[in-house]
Parts: C-alpha cells; structure tokens; sequence
C-alpha cells in the first residue's frame, strides 16, 4: 500500500493504514516498515501484518485479516498498484455516514489512458439508477472493488470475503452477499482513484470459469440467454452443473418456439433435453449469459456470465 497516500489526505479525522505482506518474496516489507516510521510521525496510526508461508493465501485472506488487524468505523479499500486522490478518504466518508449501508464507490481514472477504455467509462458513467439495474448484466461489480468504502459493522453484517484463493472473484461473491442483504450502492461522481491497469494485477488471476465457484451452492438455475452464448455456457459446465440446469430462458419467441435445446455431443443416454421459456415462466437463480460490445460498436469475442438470485 502506498504510504504517501495516508499523508496528503485532506481528511480531519482519526486515520490508521492496515496492511498485511501476502508472503511477498521481494522488498515489500521494509518499504512498509520505512513508511511506518515517517506515517506515524505525522499521527497516522500503522498496523502491519504478514505471514512467511511459502505461497500467499490469496486476496480474500489479506483483505480479511487486513480489516480484523484494524480498529477504524469505516473501511477504504486501496489495491498497492493503485493510487487514491487527496480527497478521497474526506468524500466517500461524508457519503458512508449518509448511506450507512451501502457500498460507497467513486469515479477513476486509468492508467495508461487508453487501456480498457471502454469499461472505464461504463464504470464512470452509470447513473445512480443503474448502479443496481446493471448489476447482473455485467461481468463484476458496477463499483469496482478498488474504490469502496464502507462501515465497518456493514461490512461484518455481510462477509467476510470468500478466502477461496487464486481464481475466486471475492469481491463479485461478495458484492452479491451483499445485495442480497438489502445494500445498497452509491457513487461519489469525482474521479477519486488513478486505476492501474498492467498483466500482474490480480484482477487477471480471476477464472473467466468464475462461475463454477458459485454453482455448486444451488439446487438448480436458469441459464438466461437460449442462443450461443447460453448453450455455449451450458456445454462448458461440469456434468454436475449441467443436471441443475432446469431451462432456458429468452426474449426471441423463434428461440422459444423451438420448445427445447438437446446436447448432441453428450454422452448420456438419452441425450438431456433442456426446455426453452419466455423469462417471464422461468424462475430463478438465473446464470446471465451476455456479449461485450466494443467502443467502436463492434462486437468482441469475450463474454460475461453473471448471476442472479
């Protein structure tokens, strides 16, 4: 984390950076131990954590034990790649007291300039509205996990974040978690985070297949899209997954008209028949199946599988 950050906030209150060393094989821990002294000298309270294991833990479990090492009422998160403006603690603080139970984000800015630009400014500019509509037709939280904040007590009502190591997307687990108890999500529309794109972030460490870590919690599903990309999805399940699906759902009445969609290429006998529903029948949870659009309106290959409970 970046130490420099703590002392050009323009926040007035009691502050206290908590960080946990994930095992880090480089020089992680003196750079924190020399950021310690000069931190606390200026009355910015330091507690530092860390294990030497042979591997780190993963993202979930130093988020986790970051936050139980801490004493603070609320939670800012900041990634060590990325970089927060002198206002930021001050303004989603203001904004935390007045939503007490939602995940407070804020607009960023990326850097390079011209990576992702696309994502960046649907991350930008969706309206206050479209913070909750767009939840599950996108491929992660419509406030990216670098920029929350929030209450502590909201935070223990909800999580902690699933600890489920390299490939397990523990900020969408539980930002669905959560939703579905009752929080709510509100943006500070000032560009408060310079968001670092680059191949080591970890963020490229989350499975596309994310889906398969959330699966096998239900009983059963429907996969909403009866087109390429949901049958796509369906063939690409585990045989487990596959029997929970329990139909198809989709707006196209050709889609519907066809009754059913049967898996040519399965081995079972005889061989699964999944019906097709208008989403008005069909019942949830819901898998999502969507396809990105780029910013020129072309169509991209990648795809995005989303839930619904």
């Amino acid at each position: 984390m970046r130490g420099s950050l703590a002392l050009v906030q323009d926040f007035e209150g009691a502050v206290e950076l908590s960080v946990f060393n994930d095992a880090s094989k480089d020089k992680s821990g003196a750079i924190i131990e020399k950021w310690k002294v000069k931190l606390e000298d200026s009355g910015i309270s330091v507690v530092i954590g860390g294990h030497d294991s042979p591997s780190p833990r993963g993202v979930g479990y130093s988020k986790n034990r970051a936050i139980a090492q801490s004493t603070g009422s609320y939670l800012c998160f900041l990634d060590s790649d990325d970089v927060m403006m002198p206002q930021r603690v001050r303004m989603q603080y203001e904004a935390a007291v007045q939503h007490p139970t939602s995940i407070i984000g804020c607009q960023v800015r990326r850097d390079p300039p011209d990576s992702t630009e696309r994502y960046t400014r649907w991350i930008n500019q969706l309206t206050s509205d479209q913070l909750l509509t767009q939840v599950f037709t996108s491929h992660g939280p419509t406030v990216i996990m670098p920029t929350w904040f929030c209450s502590r007590d909201w935070f223990s009502h909800v999580g902690p974040f699933d600890e489920g190591g390299q490939g397990v997307p523990e900020d969408l687990l539980f930002f669905y978690e959560h939703l579905r108890k009752g929080g709510g999500v509100f943006r500070v529309d000032h560009s408060l985070l310079l968001y670092r794109y680059h191949p080591c972030a970890a963020t490229h460490s989350v499975l596309e297949c994310h889906w398969e870590q959330v699966l096998p919690r239900w009983k059963s599903f429907t996969i909403w899209n009866a087109g390429k990309q949901g049958r796509k999805l369906y063939r690409s399940l585990t045989a487990a997954n596959r029997h929970k699906v329990v139909a198809f759902c989709d707006v196209d009445k050709n889609k519907i008209m066809k009754g059913f969609y049967c898996h040519e290429d399965s081995q079972e006998r005889p061989k699964p028949k999944v019906p097709i529903l208008h989403f008005q029948d069909a019942q949830s949870p819901f898998v999502i199946c969507v396809k990105l659009a780029s910013s020129s309106g072309q169509t991209l290959p990648q795809e995005a599988w989303l839930f619904r409970t």
